[in-house]
């Protein structure tokens, strides 16, 4: 339950108002289009996502960066695979557009035959200069933890990152994740300062949590956020809120989740929240279908706030 001390920007993500964006290429198990990352330049959306196949059909085959006038209509304009980053598979991207006018999209890629993920970017003049582009790893993880899914907020001067962090030491245990948090000046060199957001035993989001959108709003930082209670809750994580004073800790309100699909699998995750000025929010995120298939969708939230 969200309190009268702690109200978010907008509402949370509601199935019933939302429309779909972008649908997978095949209905069924398995087939999603999902993890959005998405923003606003001159105008135009641009909507960064991971499209998947069933395990053993090829997982996260393709990021692709779309484009649109509305929000809602989207055009591909380039796409990744995932043998361009020699990865195994693919995960949640985040597009950002520099001070310097430049694209820049970060990868979660997964390292071929172990458990293990890293974040690589690309970076070009033109988003089609993508496809071109020399990969970097920025976030290599270690031995020890895989990191992926980064969320990235340019604010007061630095970047701010918040990646989701797997223990890798027992491969049954691989599932598991806290976020981390870490600062940049330039978005390429990061320092990490620790954990921002872990699960809690004995709550529906016990094995694992996940920060999704970080939205700063009257003196609190709001997180949505994935949260799983158990292993087999894998791939349909719902969607919880978190608040802080700062950036670095942020603490779960309520016992349970603030947004799930109706549908089979529950599954209601990576939300993105873009501010669309002088109108709103305007929300993207992944949800469960009725055929177990996942599409990303959309809704509007009107606001006066949004400057």
């Amino acid at each position: 339950m969200v309190t009268r001390e702690y109200v978010p920007p907008f509402a949370p993500p509601l199935l019933d108002r939302s429309r779909p964006a972008v649908p997978p290429p095949l209905g069924g198990e398995g087939h999603w289009a999902g993890a959005p990352s998405a923003c606003v330049v001159d105008g135009v959306t641009y909507l960064a996502y991971r499209l998947r196949r069933p395990l053993g059909e090829g997982r996260g085959h393709d990021v692709v960066i779309a484009a649109s006038h509305d929000g809602e209509r989207f055009e591909p304009v380039v796409s990744i695979g995932k043998d361009r980053l020699d990865a195994e598979s693919l995960e949640r991207p985040a597009l950002v557009r520099t001070d310097e006018g430049r694209w820049r999209l970060y990868l979660s890629c997964a390292t071929h035959r172990t458990k293990h993920w890293r974040i690589e970017t690309l970076e070009a003049a033109t988003l089609e200069g993508l496809a071109d582009a020399e990969p970097s790893v920025v976030l290599p993880g270690s031995p020890s933890v895989g990191v992926k899914d980064p969320v990235i907020l340019r604010e007061g001067g630095k970047w701010h990152l918040w990646a989701s962090c797997h223990p890798l030491a027992d491969p049954a245990e691989a599932d598991r994740m806290v976020t981390d948090y870490a600062t940049s000046p330039d978005g390429l060199d990061w320092t990490w300062h620790g954990t921002a957001l872990g699960g809690r035993p004995g709550h529906w989001d016990a094995r694992g949590v996940r920060v999704a959108a970080v939205v700063p709003h009257r003196g609190h930082v709001f997180a949505y956020y994935d949260g799983r209670a158990t292993a087999a809750e894998n791939y349909e994580e719902r969607t919880g809120l978190a608040v802080g004073t700062g950036f670095g800790v942020l603490a779960a309100l309520g016992t349970s989740p603030v947004a799930e699909s109706p549908h089979r699998g529950r599954g209601l995750r990576y939300l993105c929240a873009v501010p669309v000025p002088g109108r709103g929010w305007r929300l993207y995120y992944e949800a469960a279908r009725a055929d177990g298939a996942h599409d990303i969708r959309t809704e509007f939230h009107p606001s006066e706030e949004v400057a």
